[in-house]
């Protein structure tokens, strides 16, 4: 038997996956009284986040988050591969174990992108519509940021926690930013730099990604605790394999999960909100089709899948003839925003500038066979004076940009794996290269001899996967409506990044929380 992973006997909700989105939705619905179940495909990671931090350190540099076998296992046939394992994470509190933390709200052009620029497609919302949900997701999160972003969309109100000041890195990139024009300012971090909802405050380990061993940073087992507090009921190492749906075709009744020993369980319930992420939600639809769906479930506008977007990397670095404290912050701490609504090209960039480029000093010690003063020797050529830049580049939707099903590679429960299907557009190229062109102006005024580049043709993903149900007005065009219910399943909502209609260049953590937000009020209406 599956001890103590057999279905709840009456449940409001459930909730499949428990990241951001999924974890938000169940702690809001069991503070309110009602009776919530959580599936969780991965395991409980409690605690021991110094010895996982070690081994990210460590020269094999094996995952942290135990990603990769059988039950990862995916396909990438489109025109360009997509590392969907470089950056995933399966267990409680998902993708937040690993994030970076960098969260922005979305500026108010990224909700009308069709309307006033003719590109991709508009949101069933607006900023404005968003805006009261993007402030209580900052505290729910525990953001620190300042009023100091001209370019940032409207807001009123400060951050909950103050904002980093600007790191050692920040302040030799400064003067040539002023020299050429570009503002810098900070980065809302959903990390404590002061003590906040009974976490600590960022105590500098400097390996953010992919591990934060104190707790400064938030992660989303935050609100998993909280939901269990209230009386939700978490079942971990249960991928629900599909789900299933009454005769009519317009609720769903249950979510069929397995346990480690094979067995399967239906778990019932009033409600049903998939919360599996961008490749995983629109899997679970794929894997749920039936004869009233036979392109799967909610999928009778096709899109099920289709417009999958990331955001893409631009970078650019090399070595300073000066001390940089590289790795001495594991986050960025300024960006520049200046250029995210300019009209050529029309794809959102922001700068980032890294203060973590190039090795750290335990890694590059842990790689290295010598010791002694050839130890020293050799850190100080690769440690201490490396500086670079990176930028987020908007990738706009696309309808041959997918993710499918593989039926020739099957998962540990004999399903077939998700396939990738992603190519980059001129736009996009674009886009990369007006970002490498910016780096270069910085870095020349600054002296830096460039030994790297990342631009078109060598980029890769940020791993912040969208779109694959997106939401819209139209049944015909889109997944889910505005309130991120299915069009076609009267008691079922999809939450996350999935519903994104257009992508922005911005983080999309914050927007995904505050949209789980907005989806908790619909959800709760008539339970």
């Amino acid at each position: 038997m599956a001890e103590g992973r057999q279905p709840s006997p009456r449940a409001d909700v459930c909730v499949v996956g428990s990241g951001p989105a999924g974890a938000l939705v169940a702690c809001r619905l069991a503070q309110a009284g009602h009776d919530v179940v959580v599936l969780e495909a991965g395991p409980r990671f409690d605690g021991d986040r110094e010895n996982r931090m070690e081994t990210h350190l460590r020269p094999d540099m094996a995952n942290p988050w135990e990603v990769g076998g059988p039950r990862d296992a995916y396909a990438a046939s489109g025109p360009r591969h997509y590392p969907l394992n470089a950056a995933r994470v399966k267990g409680v509190g998902g993708s937040t174990l690993h994030w970076h933390g960098m969260v922005m709200r979305l500026h108010e052009r990224d909700f009308e992108m069709r309307s006033r620029y003719g590109v991709g497609t508009d949101w069933p919302l607006s900023y404005a519509d968003l805006r009261p949900h993007y402030r209580e997701a900052e505290r729910e999160l525990g953001v620190a940021g300042a009023l100091d972003n001209p370019y940032a969309p409207p807001r009123a109100e400060p951050f909950p926690l103050p904002a980093f000041p600007p790191s050692y890195s920040d302040s030799l990139f400064a003067p040539a930013c002023e020299r050429l024009g570009i503002d810098m300012h900070s980065v809302p971090n959903a990390r404590n730099s002061e003590p906040y909802d009974g976490r600590s405050s960022c105590v500098g380990y400097g390996t953010c990604k992919p591990v934060c061993p104190s707790g400064a940073k938030y992660t989303a087992e935050t609100h998993v605790a909280r939901a269990v507090d209230a009386g939700a009921r978490i079942i971990d190492r249960a991928p629900v394999q599909r789900l299933v749906h009454d005769d009519a075709g317009e609720t769903v009744d249950a979510a069929v999960y397995a346990t480690p020993d094979g067995t399967e369980y239906e778990q019932t319930a009033r409600r049903f909100v998939v919360a599996a992420g961008g490749v995983e939600t629109p899997r679970l639809l794929l894997l749920s089709r039936s004869a009233t769906y036979p392109d799967g479930l909610a999928n009778s506008s096709g899109a099920v899948g289709r417009y999958f977007m990331d955001h893409l990397f631009a970078g650019m670095g090399g070595r300073l003839d000066v001390d940089t404290r590289q790795h001495h912050v594991g986050f960025n701490t300024s960006e520049s925003h200046q250029f995210y609504d300019d009209t050529e090209p029309v794809n959102g960039l922001k700068l980032e500038f890294l203060n973590y480029a190039g090795p750290t000093v335990a890694g590059a010690a842990l790689s290295s066979g010598t010791w002694g003063d050839e130890l020293r020797d050799e850190l100080d050529e690769v440690y201490g004076t490396q500086i670079g830049m990176g930028a987020l580049v908007e990738q706009f939707p696309r309808r041959e940009n997918r993710v499918t099903l593989d039926a020739s590679v099957r998962d540990d429960h004999g399903n077939p794996v998700p396939d990738v299907q992603w190519s980059l557009d001129g736009a996009t190229k674009a886009a990369l290269t007006r970002a490498n062109e910016l780096q270069a102006r910085v870095l020349a005024e600054l002296g830096v001899e460039v030994e790297w580049r990342v631009g078109p043709e060598n980029t890769g993903p940020a791993f912040h996967h969208m779109g694959t149900t997106r939401m819209g007005t139209d049944p015909d065009e889109s997944v889910v409506d505005a309130s991120l219910r299915t069009h076609d399943l009267s008691n079922l909502w999809l939450v996350g990044s999935s519903v994104f209609p257009t992508g922005g260049a911005m983080n999309p953590t914050l927007t995904i929380a505050a949209l789980a937000l907005r989806a908790s009020e619909a959800l709760a209406e008539g339970l």
